[in-house]
């Protein structure tokens, strides 16, 4: 049996648009980057009043309604975080953003 290759079809693929583009183009899409955005300027606030170590182990979740979320590497790093969350509470609180929970996460692998 011998491999023959597909002849190209006579109709063209669309052209895939770059990121920033569909995003901008989208409002879901863009409404998604916003809240990226929210959450990585949340991070950037509290990410100096966690050791080095720690912060090492944690990335921003999402947010919503209910809060923002940080997602921990591990239950020991959740444990950390759950007892610093009033700092990072009150540096959020400081820098304008309303007071509402930090929801810890385990992070699946």
């Amino acid at each position: 049996m011998t491999f023959r290759p597909r002849p190209p079809s006579a109709a063209t693929p669309p052209s895939a648009l770059p990121i920033g583009e569909a995003l901008a183009r989208s409002a879901p899409l863009a409404r998604l980057r916003e809240l990226i955005r929210d959450s990585n300027a949340r991070f950037a606030v509290i990410a100096p009043l966690m050791p080095a170590s720690l912060a090492a182990h944690v990335r921003p979740g999402p947010v919503s309604e209910d809060g923002w979320a940080l997602l921990a590497a591990n239950t020991a790093v959740a444990a950390k975080l759950r007892q610093l969350a009033p700092r990072f509470e009150a540096a959020l609180k400081a820098q304008g953003w309303r007071e509402e929970g930090i929801r810890i996460r385990i992070q699946q692998s």
